[in-house]
Parts: C-alpha cells; sequence; structure tokens
C-alpha cells in the first residue's frame, strides 16, 4: 500500500491549514445572495459572516473586477454579475453537448478510424470538451484532450465556431490591431479572420491541412442548438499533414458533417435544405 505524499492530505477531509481563506470567503460572499435577497450590501454581509467590513469591502471590490458582482444601485449595494450566470450555462451546456454527443463522435470514430472531439468556443479559445481516442497506433503523438485550449483565431474549430459573428464582433473581440500569428497561414487582422470565417460559413465546413500544426489536419463541422446558433463544433484528427485524395478527403466531409447534423438534430436544430453543412451531410457516417 503506498504511502501519503508528503504535501497531500490524507483521509477523505482536507486539514484546515489547506483552505485559502480569501477564496473561501469570497465563496461565502456569493452563497449569501439568493432570489429572496438579490441585493445585499458590505454591513449586512458583514454582520452575517463576522468578517470586519474592511475586508467584505475589499471582497466585493474583488469580486466585482471579475464580474461575479455588480452594483445594483448608486449606493454600495451588490447584485450577482453575469460571471456567475456564464459559469452555470456553459457548465450545463458542455454537461448536455457531453451526453448527447459522445456517441455521436464515437460512432464518428469507428466509422472514420480518426480521433474525434466536440469543441466549444470561451471568448478567445476553443475548448476541447469531449473526445473519442482512436485506437490506431498513429495518435499516441497527438496530444489534445478534454480540458486543452487552442487559439480560436488560428485554428479552424475557432473559425467555425466564430460562424455567427459579426465583423463589428470580432473588432470588438480582437480590438488589437495584429494578431498572434502561429504559423504563415494564420489570419493577420480582424478583416482577414473575418474573411476566412465567413468562407467556411458559407461552405457549412473547414478543412485544414497542417495550417496550426505541422503534421495534423482536421475537418470541422458546426452544430447548432434550437435557436439556430452556433454552440459547439465536431472535429475529426487526421495524424498527417495531409488528409489524402479528394475522394477521402470528400468522404471525411461528409462523415463529420453528418455528424454535426446528427448533434444539432439532438440539440432540437431544424436544418433547412439549405444549411451548407446539411449539403454535405448527404451521406451516412457509416458510409465512410
Amino acid at each position: 500500500m503506498s504511502e501519503p505524499m508528503p504535501n497531500e492530505p490524507e483521509g477523505a477531509k482536507a486539514d484546515a491549514n489547506y483552505v485559502v481563506p480569501g477564496l473561501e470567503r469570497g465563496l461565502r460572499i456569493l452563497a449569501e445572495f439568493s432570489p429572496r435577497e438579490p441585493v445585499l450590501g458590505a454591513p449586512e454581509l458583514s454582520k452575517r459572516l463576522g468578517i470586519p467590513r474592511t475586508t467584505v469591502f475589499r471582497l466585493l471590490q474583488t469580486l466585482e473586477s471579475l464580474g461575479f458582482l455588480e452594483r445594483a444601485d448608486k449606493d454600495r449595494n451588490y447584485r450577482l454579475g453575469v460571471a456567475v450566470l456564464r459559469l452555470g450555462f456553459e457548465y450545463l451546456s458542455s454537461l448536455e453537448l457531453t451526453d448527447l454527443g459522445l456517441p455521436v463522435i464515437e460512432h464518428l470514430r469507428d466509422a472514420t478510424g480518426f480521433t474525434t472531439h466536440i469543441v466549444i468556443r470561451d471568448g478567445r479559445d476553443v475548448v476541447f470538451v469531449a473526445k473519442a481516442q482512436s485506437r490506431a497506433p498513429a495518435f499516441s503523438s497527438v496530444r489534445v484532450n478534454v480540458g486543452t485550449r487552442l487559439p480560436a483565431h488560428a485554428t479552424v474549430h475557432g473559425h467555425v465556431l466564430m460562424g455567427d459573428l459579426t465583423r463589428d464582433a470580432l473588432r470588438q473581440l480582437y480590438p488589437e490591431k495584429r494578431l498572434d500569428q502561429f504559423t504563415e497561414r494564420t489570419p493577420g487582422t480582424v478583416d482577414e479572420l473575418y474573411e476566412r470565417v465567413r468562407q467556411y460559413a458559407r461552405l457549412g465546413y473547414a478543412l485544414s491541412e497542417g495550417a496550426f500544426e505541422a503534421g495534423i489536419s482536421a475537418v470541422t463541422a458546426p452544430v447548432r442548438d434550437h435557436s439556430g446558433s452556433i454552440v459547439a463544433a465536431i472535429t475529426a484528427t487526421v495524424p498527417r499533414s495531409e488528409i489524402g485524395e479528394a475522394a477521402e478527403k470528400e468522404r471525411l466531409v461528409e462523415a463529420v458533417c453528418g455528424a454535426a447534423v446528427d448533434l444539432s438534430r439532438r440539440l432540437d436544430y431544424r436544418p433547412l435544405d439549405s444549411d451548407p453543412t446539411v449539403a454535405h451531410a448527404r451521406h451516412k457516417v457509416a458510409m465512410f
């Protein structure tokens, strides 16, 4: 039986020395807000929690700066901010996506032989939230796991996920004049990024051959929810710089688009025949 690590707490309960007081107090403050008491001030919170008022003021200002609280009026009262809602909604959304999407990407993996993922966008990053690992030895070198983040502007996953954004929305997201370059094919400006995003939106999918990482190719297609908004993308990763001949590319595009449409329908999206992703999903995934 192995010995516990020297810096690791024994048993199910951590020693009090492992509690971070500032974090604990901040979370206790957030927990005081409720539908019955949506607005609270520092004096009341100080009294309830037994924390000095000056400390409560500092904690409130920190939580406000992070978006977890916002001013309720011109006085020193607060209410929960959008960051709290964002945490909850994104978590529930990712649960629904993974629960409904995992069998979809597992089917896509089995049909194509490639590792498949579900990807979402979090601001300027794309985040991999589900994975179906290929059983082929070639994929042992592909180090993309659940939780991996990549820059949205530099990847086709991000370009697909930003398919609903206007040029102005992209400028708000990327206010800088020049975007970080990862390869010679990375869009260098917001205008270049917008053109790339619109190109893939018109196609209904994106195909990348070594554009972000040498030796890695991918096909990615958008997933939409009941409102028609892009909420995720399904992608298949090919562990080489080129996917193959035109016919092989076409089959992989049809398979990935078919999987994306399948998951979209599970999220109550009712696509029109004019949807470009649907147009590329005429064949079933099993035909790959």
